[in-house]
């Protein structure tokens, strides 16, 4: 089994070729919805970052307020490590079960994570080999500004908090941009899943 990881920049198209991934037979795990699962009640993380960041994150439900929790680690880097430190372990371990799983019911499969930071984090050393979409910033922001309660300013100023496009090249063994038609896009996609088929023949 061949484990990859997909990356790239806020708004930038992951989700896209993440799907298309998928209906090529990949099995495409998103980072990002384990997180979330480690967070809700019951979930590894739950308890511990109320005890972190205090009960002004839980709604009434006992639900933890992802966006109220958000803004508190936004401009705090050191907030921010705190959290990571507490969610990143046990979504790495749900990744690793998934991905032995995966392996025992499909050995010449392609197991892909999709995560905005694995390169921030260095996860990417997990990784066989790594996918880096990209576009133009104002494609992101564009982008960004089409999801529900969207406030620009707020997105610039996640840009500018992600580590620059050029720099994430030398990490990465393939790069998709999206920043043309969906077309292209897909073409460009499909040409690295037959990359990837290749090296796991």
């Amino acid at each position: 089994m061949l484990k990859v990881g997909l990356t790239g920049g806020l708004a930038s198209g992951k989700s896209f070729v993440g799907e298309a991934l998928k209906s090529y037979g990949c099995l495409v795990v998103e980072a990002d919805e384990l997180g979330h699962q480690t967070l809700s009640p019951g979930g590894e993380a739950h308890d511990a970052v109320i005890r972190e960041f205090g009960a002004g994150i839980v709604r009434e439900t006992g639900e933890i307020d992802r966006r109220r929790l958000a803004k508190l680690v936004f401009d705090h880097p050191e907030k921010l490590a705190r959290l990571n430190a507490l969610v990143h372990p046990p979504v790495v371990r749900r990744e690793e079960e998934m991905a032995a799983e995966f392996a025992r019911r499909k050995p010449d499969g392609i197991f892909v994570v999709e995560a905005a930071i694995l390169i921030e984090t260095g996860s990417y050393k997990r990784f066989d080999r790594l996918i880096l979409v990209i576009c133009t910033e104002e494609q992101q922001v564009e982008r960004a500004m089409r999801r529900e309660g969207a406030v620009e300013a707020v997105v610039r100023a996640r840009l500018s908090r992600q580590m620059p496009v050029e720099r994430k090249r030398k990490f990465a063994d393939f790069v998709i941009d999206t920043s043309a038609t969906k077309e292209n896009t897909l073409r460009q996609t499909r040409a690295v899943y037959e990359a990837l088929r290749r090296i796991e023949s």
